[in-house]
């Protein structure tokens, strides 16, 4: 797949060694659908075998004011990809154990530059994919897997008590509460908030300074490399663990009633069934 054939998200190269990837359908407000996961994957793809590209910066587009409002999945999933590209699509793969995996053996520094609300699968793929992570004043962070009554995905129930600790980590997952971007950095989860109009700028700049002739790419590679390696297969692993928990919860009747709730723009009442 060809960066021009994208449809969910923008690539957009610099000279200076600088790709930008950019979530790109607003009216879903960046939702993550199969085919922009599929297309997440193409992206990192161009970016490992281009030789000139040296960090990523992954963000939302500004129409949306969101980064990602987490999953997006229609009866109709497979006729939004293309035909070549159909036999991709993994449903069974919940977890996006394809993609995790691709963003975790990434050898080149990506920024998360979190401009809105990054909810579900929009609080669990900065964590995963992002090396570093800044937020605008203006973002807010929400784990509401819980509030559809179904698993995390990204390997973040290994992440995320890894990050911010396992009492932290399950009060996050169980609950789902709202979190302001100030205490996601308290907690460790991103590095620092900005004013809206300060977090691309900030960002580049850090980008910047991670390539020749500030930055030693070779070195932050290998350093990259070597700190992931050993919790590589523990990853894989846990992402099967997901993918597993999902096949029993998306069958589950408080799943049915999480998105009758939705629909019907009430709190679900669940039965633990």
């Amino acid at each position: 797949m060809r960066s021009e054939d994208f449809k969910d998200i923008l690539f957009e190269k610099e000279e200076n060694g600088i790709v930008t990837v950019i979530l790109n359908r607003p009216e879903r407000k960046n939702a993550l659908s199969p085919l922009t996961l599929l297309e997440l994957w193409y992206a990192l793809d161009l970016a490992q075998k281009d030789r000139e590209i040296k960090v990523m910066i992954l963000t939302g587009c500004e129409e949306a004011n969101a980064f990602c409002s987490g999953g997006y999945f229609t009866k109709d999933v497979r006729k939004e990809v293309p035909q070549e590209y159909a036999k991709e699509i993994d449903l069974r793969d919940m977890a996006s154990k394809k993609l995790c995996l691709k963003f975790w053996d990434f050898p080149k520094p990506v920024i998360a530059a979190i401009n809105g609300l990054a909810v579900g699968g929009g609080f669990t793929l900065p964590v995963i994919c992002a090396d570093l992570s800044y937020a605008s004043e203006n973002s807010w962070f929400g784990l509401y897997f819980i509030k559809r009554a179904v698993m995390p995905d990204f390997a973040t129930t290994f992440l995320l008590p890894l990050i911010v600790g396992f009492s932290k980590a399950k009060e996050l997952f169980y609950f789902g509460d709202k979190i302001s971007p100030q205490d996601a950095e308290k907690l460790g989860l991103i590095n620092k908030v900005l004013p809206p109009d300060e977090l691309m700028p900030f960002a580049r700049e850090q980008a910047l300074r991670l390539i020749p002739p500030k930055g030693p790419s070779v070195s932050i590679k290998l350093m990259k490399k070597t700190m992931h390696a050993y919790f590589r297969e523990i990853i894989e692993k846990q992402l099967d663990l997901e993918n597993k928990g999902w096949v029993k919860t998306i069958i589950s009747r408080d799943f049915g009633e999480s998105l009758k709730a939705l629909k019907e723009k009430r709190d679900p009442i669940f039965i633990g069934k």
